[in-house]
């Protein structure tokens, strides 16, 4: 079989038993000739698309990184000298390349390499990244406690020109270039691309610096020397030989300023199908190596994410206040759709959640209906926004949380966990979570047309399959739904846990175990008349939540219950569970499995119910609870 090629459009097919070795270490590989460089990139390139070919991962972006990753642990001592990546889409070369050969065949399987960068994976790892726009700041401050200890260690932030969208970067360099940091290096890896295209006046002017060794400097060299930085690009980024000249010019003990190496990469570089289509090939599933063909997807029904985009298309028709925003995740969160069917009215403000929100503030005070669609984990980075910004002056904005709960390979970074707890505690905030897609359609209408914010969140994957209802059917806000009766257990559940709710009150049934379900479908406001309702007519009582205990759903049910206690003194409540996720660092995994390993199966849920019946703290048996109770 022949060799991968790394010339664009001419990968073939090649023979695992032959291919070459990796160094097993930077060490081994600054051992090498600089000759040899260019094999080291071939073996790198053909072992991430055999790997993520069968395992599925961030295939593009490291693609486009493999001749930058080789240089900089060639060029530099590491890991005496720090590298920081951004976000960890471009580190995959980089993790071959520090010793975790034998874990990248599971990337973000249990028991394998992470998809991003973690400090517990290796000592390369000096800091950990998923979310995009950190590494300068994280740089910074470790070349700032070097310089502190006399130490002489240079340290480079390595990223992309998506990432450099967000502002924190930019606070980031203006803070480098007045300490003069001058062992700081900034390496932009320009693929003009984050998932998608890039978009904004910024990326414009990176465009614009090609021209400037014909027609002198350009506007790129002096933005970054307006911060404090010297200037060195821009650079083939897939040319070994030019990469590793800019970095002996970066490393010039002479300087006196931080430093910007600007390097031209190609998302996708040496696999042919991924550079046709790099935002298709960004994060993949298992796919053919030879052909590029995806693996068939399996009959299943359509996705959370899918749902949300066609019904607020649908209401956006409706009603031309209706505005999307998205920060740098058109296809991630749907919104491609709604951009598709109506491009006047959709906004991608780039990796800049902060903005997002407050400009959807904005829109807000003029009458319009922005819904900003941002992932779970995502959202965390506009906390402050939304408080200040949206709740505080009671602003008709709708966030959509997608990702809300266990996210799988993308591990402990992108973990939708904290939304309910973060969220619940802000004034005039609703905070809903539907159990299939119905509800999600119903909950969208209902957050639109409240005139304050509201915030729905949805889980990764595939929803239930529901049969589509339309029209879309209002919604009343802080009334759940009772599904099922029974006096001995009382399941409260939220969102996509509703489902497991209702299989586990099956499975108690067989066992002569009554459980009532409600949807409780509201985190705030409570439905506090189904809840005490169901609360007053059962022997125990168990909420479920795919969300961490701490400030979630469940603490909120208890303390509704417990507060209903002291009010009546002459009320024994029930025994009490809170089903929730552990306060501690979740990685990457497979969610089936984490669920059931954290008692939030349908077993694990029939396991606490018959538990906490036998325990002592049941209270006696009261009086049958009938619907409309």
């Amino acid at each position: 079989m022949t060799a991968l090629s790394t010339v664009p459009g001419e990968t073939t097919a090649y023979d695992r038993a032959t291919r070459p070795g990796l160094p097993a270490s930077p060490e081994v590989l600054r051992r090498l000739p600089r000759r040899r460089l260019g094999e080291v990139a071939s073996a790198l390139r053909r072992e991430i698309i055999d790997n993520v070919s069968r395992t599925g991962g961030h295939l593009g972006a490291s693609l486009g990184a493999v001749e930058l990753s080789t240089a900089l642990h060639y060029a530099f001592d590491t890991p005496r000298d720090r590298i920081v990546f951004d976000v960890g889409h471009q580190g995959y070369a980089h993790k071959l390349l520090t010793g975790r050969a034998k874990g990248f065949p599971e990337i973000g399987q249990p028991g394998g390499n992470g998809k991003f960068l973690r400090r517990c994976e290796s000592p390369h790892d000096v800091f950990g990244a998923g979310h995009a726009g950190t590494s300068i700041s994280a740089a910074v401050g470790i070349a700032e406690s070097i310089r502190r200890q006399d130490g002489d260690e240079h340290v480079v932030a390595v990223i992309g020109d998506g990432a450099i969208t967000a502002g924190m970067a930019y606070e980031a360099m203006n803070h480098a270039g007045d300490l003069e940091l001058s062992k700081l290096v900034v390496v932009l890896n320009d693929n003009r691309m984050s998932i998608s295209p890039n978009v904004g006046a910024l990326s414009d002017t990176f465009a614009q610096a090609d021209a400037r060794a014909e027609d002198g400097p350009g506007p790129t060299p002096h933005f970054f020397e307006a911060l404090g930085f010297d200037y060195l690009g821009p650079v083939d980024g897939h040319d070994l030989e030019a990469l590793l000249r800019a970095f002996s010019s970066a490393r010039r003990s002479d300087r006196s300023r931080p430093v910007l190496v600007h390097c031209r990469t190609q998302k996708g570089h040496g696999y042919a199908p991924a550079e046709r289509d790099p935002v298709r090939y960004h994060g993949v599933g298992r796919f053919d190596v030879a052909s590029g063909r995806f693996a068939p997807s399996q009959a299943v029904p359509p996705s959370w994410t899918s749902v949300f985009a066609d019904a607020l298309t649908e209401l956006a028709q409706e009603d031309e206040r209706i505005l999307g925003i998205t920060a740098a995740m058109a296809e991630g969160t749907g919104l491609a759709r709604f951009r598709d069917a109506l491009p006047d009215r959709y906004y991608d403000v780039g990796i800049a959640e902060q903005h997002a929100v407050t400009m959807a503030a904005g829109m807000a005070t003029e009458g319009l209906k922005p819904v900003c669609a941002i992932y779970s984990t995502f959202l965390q980075r506009a906390f402050d926004q939304i408080v200040h910004d949206v709740c505080v002056q009671n602003l008709d904005v709708t966030f959509v949380l997608d990702r809300g709960g266990l996210v799988g390979a993308d591990g402990a970074t992108h973990q939708g966990l904290y939304d309910f707890a973060y969220l619940r505690t802000l004034p005039n905030m609703l905070v809903m979570a539907p159990r299939d897609e119905n509800e999600l359609r119903r909950m969208l209408r209902a957050a639109i047309l409240h005139p304050g914010p509201a915030a729905l969140r949805f889980p990764r994957g595939s929803a239930p399959g529901a049969p589509i209802e339309s029209p879309i059917r209002p919604l009343a806000l802080g009334e759940g739904e009772k599904l099922r009766d029974g006096d001995d257990v009382a399941l409260i559940a939220v969102g996509a846990t509703v489902a497991t709710a209702l299989q586990a009150a099956e499975e108690l049934a067989r066992d002569g175990i009554a459980a009532s379900v409600l949807d409780a479908r509201f985190v705030k406001p409570l439905d506090a008349d189904g809840i005490l309702a169901a609360a007053r007519h059962t022997r125990a009582l168990i909420t479920l939540e795919e969300h961490v205990e701490g400030g979630g759903f469940g603490e909120a049910v208890t303390s509704l219950v417990a507060r209903e206690a002291a009010r009546d003194a002459g009320w024994t409540p029930p025994a009490t569970r809170i089903l929730a996720l552990p306060d501690r660092v979740i990685e990457h995994g497979i969610p089936r499995q984490q669920l059931a390993a954290f008692g939030l199966d349908a077993p694990g849920v029939a396991r606490t119910a018959r538990g906490l019946l036998q325990s002592r703290a049941a209270a006696p048996k009261p009086g049958d609870w009938k619907p409309g109770d």
